[in-house]
């Protein structure tokens, strides 16, 4: 089969699979990146991604697959965001329009998408520890086989890739590709060190260096003396020169930096790493956006991209929300501080950081340092608010238990990305959190769903004496919940609030929190059409649940009805199975038919085309519907 695109390719079109790369010649690897670049902007223009993180990485991806054999060589990209090119060149440029859609190519490396994807990602600094795991393997099993990490030098903040190099071994085949787009990390950086670079990349150089050594050491009696003694000395030499290296301090070969869009430098780095038949960094400067000039100027912009029918927001999102009431309430409180893990616009505190710096912490992608260090600060009588992403959240569970709940200490965490988050898959859905925030003795937990619930919630968090957690969706505001719930007064007490008067006698009640109250409201609309009536109970408090519960019971209607519990988060130990466990003896509830509509022990990890991806989960308006009138 033959890929065939709208734009003609004169090679990208012809690349079905690594073998097909290597055999075109290499006079065609200018052009064929230029046609890279072009299917990159149209994908990501239409469906949104990561497009400059892509654009820099096109002459490396390209380079690899000529160089190793995938997927007998294996090629692993920490976070996987970039690894779009290393997709089209695997066989799924006809794809490449369904790329973050329902039923299609994930944003990310997938394990079950292809056999060139021997690894998933989509969380940063795992790259290095899966590939000594592939690398250790395949020593154990005689084979001959590569592993190659793409790993930007932004994933160098999360401690996971010092703790794989720390258990790096030099007698494996493990190619390192450390990928500097940003910020320096080797203070070799300069005219010396790039001709050093070059020098060191040419094939007479390492012939020589090898046959140097292998000489000095036959010569009788002081011979391996000698070749250590100048071992020792050049080492010296070059470390008094240009400082010394990280990498060649824990017992790894480095090479670089070069220019990693320089095809031809690429290239022969790579084929003269794999000579050495050990394991090997090679230190590559790309830039972010190339070849595009906006994303060149400004790569953060065009580092994650919205689909088009997506840009244009009337309003601000749920971020900038929490991000705005956290500069105003900093404003009037000088010990209010701002920590984030390298997500500063995703999490909207750029108002935080440009007015008040001191108090901004960007701690890179490290969640774990972040909440402990949130801990000393509220120790200290500091006010930290940590707003990070629902799944990058995971890492820090520990933290959380340790060094914040155990010893009372109110940091407040901002969750974003609550929920199902449809375009960029399981790696990046945050249906965990209530459940396991739900576990932790002291913690509080706030669900709030309108852009002034939002900021009461900050406000609320800011009196409270041990930690919390206010989390929401990557969403705006809905005109229509706030209709339907907050018509009359906005200031109700956070914690619930229904939609059904008190003489109503409601067939169900459906209670529920977050994004998913829009299904519950669709589906009551449908079942009205049906002569059935649903009253709605939205919850924007969940913990402490004796006392959420105790709202509940005096908003329930007397008699009988079903009660359903709809939760976009896990069943298992999630809000609606502790709430139902906390009011079954409950005088209110002996006549209730009691139901419940949660993620049942699923990553939500496939969808078929066009399918919504609440409908996949089953916990959709359909799921509601059949489970108020299905006995």
């Amino acid at each position: 089969m033959t890929n065939m695109s709208e734009n003609n390719y004169i090679y990208l079109d012809k690349i079905n699979s690594p073998e097909d790369l290597r055999a075109l010649p290499k006079s065609a690897m200018s052009t064929l990146a230029e046609e890279i670049r072009r299917e990159l902007i149209l994908r990501v223009s239409e469906n949104g991604g990561h497009l400059a993180s892509n654009l820099g990485a096109v002459e490396m991806s390209i380079a690899i697959h000529r160089v190793f054999n995938s997927p007998h060589d294996h090629i692993i990209f920490d976070v996987g965001h970039q690894s779009y090119v290393h997709k089209m060149l695997t066989g799924r440029l006809d794809k490449m329009d369904t790329l973050r859609q329902a039923g299609g190519i994930s944003g990310f490396t997938n394990r079950a998408e292809s056999e060139h994807d021997c690894f998933g990602a989509g969380h940063s600094s795992t790259s290095l520890s899966a590939a000594l795991g592939f690398a250790i393997s395949d020593k154990l099993c005689s084979s001959d086989a590569y592993t190659v990490a793409v790993v930007g030098d932004g994933a160098y903040t999360g401690g996971m890739i010092h703790e794989a190099l720390n258990n790096c071994r030099k007698d494996i085949r493990l190619i390192i590709i450390l990928n500097e787009n940003e910020m320096s990390i080797s203070k070799n950086i300069g005219r010396f060190a790039l001709n050093l670079a070059r020098i060191r990349t040419k094939s007479g150089y390492f012939k020589t260096k090898k046959a140097t050594g292998q000489f000095l050491k036959h010569i009788p009696l002081i011979g391996k003396w000698l070749f250590r003694l100048l071992l020792g000395i050049k080492k010296m030499i070059k470390n008094t020169l240009y400082g010394s290296n990280y990498f060649e301090s824990m017992g790894l070969t480095y090479l670089g930096p070069i220019d990693g869009n320089d095809y031809d430098e690429m290239e022969s780095l790579l084929r003269e790493a794999v000579k050495l038949n050990e394991s090997v960094v090679l230190h590559i400067k790309t830039t972010k956006g190339k070849g595009y000039q906006p994303a060149e100027t400004a790569p953060d912009r065009y580092h994650g991209m919205s689909p088009a029918a997506a840009q244009k927001a009337d309003k601000p999102n749920f971020s900038h929300v929490m991000g705005n009431k956290l500069a105003e309430m900093a404003r009037e409180d000088s010990r209010v501080c701002a920590i984030t893990a390298a997500m500063c616009d995703g999490t909207g505190l750029e108002k935080f950081k440009e007015n008040f710096h001191d108090r901004f912490f960007d701690v890179g992608i490290a969640e774990e340092h972040a909440v402990t260090f949130a801990s000393a600060l509220s120790a200290n009588k500091m006010k930290p608010y940590f707003a990070v992403y629902s799944s990058f959240l995971q890492r820090a569970y520990d933290n959380i238990i340790h060094d914040a709940a155990l010893q009372s200490l109110p940091i407040k965490l901002c969750i974003d990305r609550a929920g199902l988050n449809e375009s960029d898959g399981a790696t990046h859905h945050g249906i965990f959190d209530v459940a396991f925030l739900s576990q932790i003795p002291r913690m509080t937990i706030f669900t709030p769903i309108t852009d002034r619930t939002l900021e009461r919630a900050l406000e609320e968090a800011d009196k409270l004496d041990n930690p919390c957690a206010i989390r929401y969706p990557n969403a705006v505001e809905d005109s229509a919940v706030i209709s339907e719930f907050y018509s009359e007064n906005t200031d109700l007490p956070l914690g619930a609030v229904k939609n059904y008067s008190d003489t109503d006698k409601p067939d169900a009640v459906i209670v529920t929190y977050g994004n998913i109250v829009k299904e519950a409201l669709s589906a009551r609309e449908a079942l009205a059409a049906q002569g059935v009536s649903v009253g709605i109970i939205l919850l924007e408090m969940l913990k402490p649940y004796d006392r959420t519960a105790e709202l509940i019971e005096n908003m329930l209607p007397a008699g009988e009805c079903t009660v359903l519990f709809l939760e976009e988060g896990i069943k298992n130990g999630g809000a609606g199975m502790i709430l139902a466990d906390t009011m079954k003896d409950r005088a209110v509830m002996r006549n209730k038919r009691v139901k419940m509509i949660a993620i049942d022990d699923s990553f939500v990890d496939k969808r078929a085309v066009g399918e919504r991806i609440y409908d996949s989960a089953h916990i959709g308006e359909k799921d509601i519907i059949d489970a108020i009138t299905k006995l």
